[in-house]
């Protein structure tokens, strides 16, 4: 999960445990893509827009090194240029804050089976 606001990263950490994932939290997309060297996650829940790196240049770096990893974005932003965006990216799901609880389990548990199964 990477957002850099803290009461996010909070909140969103605390529903995502609660629906029995195993989260790992960051406040910027250098953070996440730094922790990669040591744990790929099965899925990344990433804000749109961040300090730093946003949302869209940490799945242009994942693609860059080959990294596939389920993403689902969120934004507070209300741009309808972000859903066509979003598809070029090859993100899986997007969410405009604020969301239910239940729209993010359920977009997670989309993104989560898109993954490429190991063989």
């Amino acid at each position: 999960m990477v957002d850099d606001e803290a009461p996010v990263r909070t909140a969103l950490r605390r529903l995502l445990r609660l629906g029995g994932y195993d989260v790992a939290v960051y406040e910027s997309g250098e953070e996440f893509l730094a922790s990669l060297a040591a744990r790929v996650p099965d899925c990344v829940v990433l804000d749109i827009h961040m300090q730093g790196l946003s949302g869209f240049d940490v799945v242009a770096q994942l693609g860059a090194s080959h990294a596939r990893i389920p993403t689902v974005f969120i934004t507070a932003s209300d741009d309808p240029d972000l859903d066509d965006a979003v598809c070029r990216a090859g993100v899986e799901q997007l969410l405009r804050k604020p969301f239910s609880s239940d729209a993010l389990l359920a977009a997670v548990e989309t993104a989560l089976g898109t993954k490429p199964k190991a063989s």
